[in-house]
């Protein structure tokens, strides 16, 4: 009893582990931020810009819900509060134009999970998992993009595609609008914001080379002219007000209006990418400035906008503002409490993985069930960790899938033949730990849309669940293809392919999980659709049969191929040998070399020592935590093999053959469409 004691509180792999500290340092920070900058407005403003940029669409409501979604979810730290959010606007107003009661509490569901995913807070767990992988802050927002975005373009695609199997349209223009006039607006306006991202991005790095330490001083001043400029443009404006979603009419926000009344609230995430992407700053202190940023928005920005309307009364407004500062403040510690008593209890639950053992027994239960397949052993992985997130807050619930699964899953792996990188992992066992909050029974996310939207909870779970799928199979592909999580991705072109590969992937899932494309789709056109999904997400499945992806080299080879290694990379390692517990493994490893320099230097740098023996090249020494620890390399293990990149056709090739299959079944579903329709006007007529 006093050892467990011990651990759980003295010791840093219990309460006060990791994850308090992560919490304390950086995840309290982020939380303030989101709320203070949902304090000021900026969550309504987000709500409002989606709804005048989408709402006229087909299922427009449904299709704001998603942008909006997505938006508040970068700043939120939770999915169910960003249903809450969002979803008492947005869901009365999707049931107002046609969808159901279950399908509109579904979407604001699977667009509110996707939230969790998106950088650069990600519920909060993105500075854990930097912390678990050992990488910095920004590799992992880098690497979490792609998946989210594909995600909610995929949730975009499928209210499109309900909303047409439906005959749902959507919300009346405003009076004097034209349906070209909004296109060129939105068209302009994002044009703009391309062009805008540009210059602050460029712009911020070239003040970076000129001004040198100084640079943050002229950051800072060009900050307040950019602020008083816009607060003039924000005051010649009317202010922003919440809707009514129940109300007997409902108009379109003006676009022009609505996208300037708000704009000074892009101002603290300009500041707070500026000084991670380009000053290199700690997460912890990026945080800080914009927070500062937003306690001055939300001081001055009522007396300001009130004096440049030339009204009265700047103090009493300024008084206002000081209240919604200490709103926010207590909003802010409020939100915190339940996060901060969620790490410390998965602490618990670190500690005793770690003084029991219990880790091996999930390791060996997982791969006895499997029986070695990769695949099936995944698929367990998947299902453990839905049980193990149920009904826990997106960061402890990523505390215990990560400390108990990704270690399996890096293991089996390995003895697979498979070296997946740890960042790919730990996404893995994230996701689906997310995914509990949509999944039935304990769907707290569905639980919490259903109570808005009046529908049946069981219905709502499940529709979530299934919208939710196109989620559940991007981490099934990013473990086999790690260029989803742009790994290896080192050129424009190559990144604009990836891209575009993978977009056109997710939006053919999504049409054959609903059932329709151009028109209803019949089941093989379906399985042709999933079939061009897979092919898109994994081309080196197909190639594999034609031709091998590694030669393999013999292990006295090791430091000549470490010399030749481009910076960065690493080294694949066959390796063999009996552990401590006397069991005997093979598995291969990835060794990470670092920069360039000497072969003997660089194999020094990842923390291994070798020395030659008959039957290869042994282990002499493995460094404490050093990148060859983390690896699964181990003392006494002997190297068999190292496998290099075989000479065969580009992947990329097999995407002409699955683009072929899209646009003839594309035919196919038009000519049909086409056909069905001429059959209808006559009756019509």
């Amino acid at each position: 009893m006093s050892k467990a004691v011990s651990h759980y509180w003295l010791s840093t792999e219990g309460v006060f582990g990791v994850a308090v500290g992560v919490s304390a340092s950086y995840i309290f920070l982020f939380v303030l931020f989101g709320s203070l900058l949902e304090k000021a407005g900026a969550g309504n403003y987000f709500i409002r810009v989606a709804f005048a940029f989408l709402g006229h669409l087909r299922g427009g409501p449904a299709k704001a819900a998603v942008v909006s979604s997505g938006m508040m979810g970068m700043i939120s730290g939770s999915s169910v509060a960003n249903v809450v959010t969002c979803g008492t606007f947005t869901i009365p107003l999707m049931k107002r134009v046609g969808y159901s009661a279950e399908k509109a509490g579904a979407i604001e569901t699977a667009a509110g999970i996707d939230g969790q995913i998106m950088p650069p807070v990600m519920g909060a767990a993105a500075f854990l998992m930097a912390e678990y992988v050992g990488v910095s802050y920004a590799e992992i927002c880098k690497n979490a993009a792609l998946p989210a975005v594909i995600s909610y373009l995929a949730l975009f695609y499928i209210v499109h595609l309900e909303a047409c199997k439906a005959g749902i349209k959507g919300l009346p223009p405003r009076p004097g609008t034209s349906t070209l006039g909004r296109v060129a607006g939105i068209l302009m306006t994002l044009c703009a914001l391309v062009i805008l991202a540009n210059i602050v991005y460029h712009g911020l790095g070239w003040i970076k080379a000129i001004f040198g330490a100084a640079s943050i001083l002229v950051v800072v001043g060009l900050m307040i002219i950019a602020y008083l400029a816009l607060l003039r443009i924000v005051a010649k404006e009317p202010d922003l007000i919440i809707d009514d979603p129940n109300a007997d009419v409902i108009e379109l926000p003006p676009l022009k209006e609505t996208l300037l009344a708000g704009l000074h609230y892009l101002l603290p995430v300009v500041l707070l990418i500026w000084v991670l992407m380009i000053e290199h700053l700690s997460p912890g202190l990026s945080a800080f400035y914009a927070t500062a940023l937003l306690v001055v928005i939300l001081l001055t920005q009522k007396p300001l906008i009130a004096m440049f309307r030339k009204r009265s009364s700047p103090l009493a407004l300024l008084r206002a503002g000081w209240h919604d500062l200490i709103d926010g403040l207590e909003t802010g510690a409020r939100n915190m409490i339940g996060i901060a008593i969620a790490t410390a209890a998965a602490g618990i639950v670190v500690g005793t993985v770690s003084i029991t053992g219990f880790g091996l027994v999930m390791t060996d239960l997982v791969e006895s069930v499997s029986a070695g397949n990769m695949l099936a052993m995944l698929l367990l992985v998947a299902v453990i960790c839905l049980i193990l997130g149920m009904g826990m807050p997106t960061t402890a619930s990523y505390i215990v899938v990560s400390t108990l699964m990704a270690p399996v899953v890096v293991e089996l792996g390995a003895q697979s033949g498979l070296v997946v990188p740890l960042v790919a992992v730990h996404m893995f066992v994230f996701y689906f730990g997310l995914m509990a909050d949509v999944t039935p029974p304990v769907g707290l996310a569905a639980f919490a849309a259903a109570a808005i939207s009046r529908g049946n909870y069981i219905g709502t779970g499940v529709t979530a669940f299934w919208y939710s799928i196109r989620t559940g199979i991007l981490p099934f592909m990013f473990i086999f293809n790690a260029e989803l999580l742009l790994i290896g991705v080192n050129s424009l072109g190559h990144l604009l392919l990836v891209i575009a590969a993978a977009v056109t992937a997710m939006l053919a899932f999504a049409a054959a999980t609903q059932g329709w494309f151009m028109t209803k789709s019949r089941w093989y056109e379906s399985v042709l659709l999933l079939l061009v999904t897979f092919t898109f997400l994994r081309p080196d499945f197909w190639l594999d049969f034609a031709f091998p992806k590694y030669d393999v080299a013999p292990p006295e080879k090791l430091l000549p191929l470490a010399a030749s290694a481009p910076p960065n990379a690493g080294l694949r390692l066959r390796i063999e040998g009996i552990t401590l517990e006397g069991k005997e493994i093979k598995k291969t490893v990835l060794l990470p070399l670092g920069s360039e320099g000497p072969a003997a230097q660089r194999v020094a740098r990842s923390g291994l020592t070798t020395m030659s023996v008959p039957s290869g090249v042994q282990i002499a020494a493995v460094a404490l935590r050093s990148p060859a620890a983390k690896a699964g390399l181990e003392q006494g293990f002997v190297v068999t093999g190292i496998e290099t990149e075989a000479a065969r056709p580009a992947q990329e090739w097999l995407f002409l053959p699955a683009l072929a299959l899209l646009g003839m079944i594309a035919l196919l579903q038009r000519r049909r469409g086409a056909a069905r329709q001429a059959r209808t006007v006559p009756l019509a007529t």
